[in-house]
């Protein structure tokens, strides 16, 4: 049995694989099964930080595995504590929780608000305000967070207490007029969303808005997080300073990992066995991650937003594409033909990248060389002018 006839009989037909099976690769350049290359600008939708086979990662991953794979959280593990130090160190938080994925890492934020606003406002205050268009993960919990309808409509009922509104300062006031506010969720850049860009005004009103109410703001820092938009946390392109913050992707480079940052305000919200996780803080996804944000320093920022301004610049009045959105190695093509028919053109031409609903999305590695960023720029260009 081929490997696609055993995909599709065994494995849930939850994707719309493109057709072509990855075998191997070295940074920002993967092969298929018949050894055709590719430039990759995925990076397994903004995971692999520095790429495929990454040898520091590698190192680091395949150091901890020889000494302890796996240890319950009952014990102590050193890359775990130094993880959690150095994102603390890193971001002023004072906490971390650590979990496997991004929709984890939301659903911990979740509970420490509700807690917090149970403990300081009483029950009637639960009450979680996201923006249309998000999203916040495919748990039942994060798909009601998630303010896009077409998510939530075959998994009803989802969990209550959330309510969706428009990222602007009215919607925001109206709400907290008619619920008790816990907290607002907010992703700087919406990237399943298509690549929208938050408005610097709104977020910093938004901020100061929360702060007077106590309601905590939470910065879902998924896609974002880790470099993604030339700070570590895009949030930090804002100026603005959130309650907690929410991670995952490209924190561990390729393993599962999730974290939920909390600050000072909400750092003991959460005691002995009000959550937990089996494989959170696992010692070889931290070692791994550990080996990513100990490369992420203001050098390596400084690469990503020039190329940042490279890819931009080359997009600049190219034919067939309207406009980019984003920031950082985090963008969005707004293109007259459609985004996937765009996608699949790009893959017969040795380019890999995304759709995020009609924009083609481009989440390179933070470390892929300018020449193949720039080769890979005038095939996408090439591409979009094609009739």
């Amino acid at each position: 049995m081929d490997l696609k006839t055993l995909d599709a009989t065994f494995v849930a037909p939850t994707y719309r694989r493109f057709p072509i099976e990855i075998v191997r690769g070295s940074g920002s350049i993967v092969y298929d099964e018949k050894g055709k290359s590719y430039i990759d600008l995925t990076s397994g939708i903004g995971v692999t930080s520095f790429g495929v086979a990454d040898e520091t990662w590698q190192k680091a991953v395949t150091q901890q595995i020889s000494l302890v794979q796996h240890m319950s959280n009952l014990y102590y593990t050193e890359p775990c504590a130094h993880l959690a130090a150095l994102l603390c160190e890193k971001t002023g938080m004072k906490k971390v929780f650590f979990s496997n994925s991004g929709a984890e890492a939301n659903e911990c934020a979740i509970k420490v608000a509700r807690k917090y606003a149970f403990d300081n406002h009483g029950e009637d205050c639960f009450t979680i305000a996201t923006l249309n268009g998000s999203f916040h993960g495919r748990t039942l919990t994060t798909l009601a967070a998630t303010g896009q309808a077409h998510y939530h409509e075959l998994f009803q009922p989802l969990t209550p207490g959330f309510i969706h509104i428009d990222p602007t300062m009215e919607a925001l006031r109206e709400a907290a007029k008619t619920h008790k506010i816990a907290a607002l969720i907010v992703e700087c850049i919406q990237g399943e969303g298509g690549v929208v860009n938050l408005p610097q005004e709104f977020l910093k009103e938004a901020r100061a808005f929360t702060k007077e109410h106590d309601i905590l703001l939470i910065c879902d820092e998924v896609q974002t997080g880790n470099g993604r938009t030339g700070q570590l946390y895009a949030y930090m392109n804002y100026g603005i300073e959130p309650d907690i913050v929410s991670t995952a992707k490209g924190l561990a480079g390729g393993l599962p990992l999730g974290a939920t940052l909390l600050s000072e305000k909400v750092q003991n919200t959460l005691g002995f066995g009000d959550h937990g996780s089996t494989f959170g803080g696992n010692p070889v996804c931290c070692a791994a991650a550990l080996s990513i944000l100990q490369r992420i320093d203001e050098q390596l920022l400084a690469q990503v937003r020039e190329k940042s301004e490279l890819l931009r610049e080359a997009f600049q009045n190219a034919k067939g594409i309207q406009s980019v959105s984003g920031m950082g190695l985090m963008l969005g093509l707004a293109t007259d033909r459609p985004a996937g028919e765009i996608v699949s053109a790009l893959i017969e031409r040795g380019v890999l990248c995304l759709t995020a609903k009609d924009k083609v999305r481009l989440l390179p590695a933070l470390n892929i060389p300018n020449d193949t960023l720039l080769t890979a720029a005038e095939i996408i260009k090439e591409v979009c002018a094609e009739k």
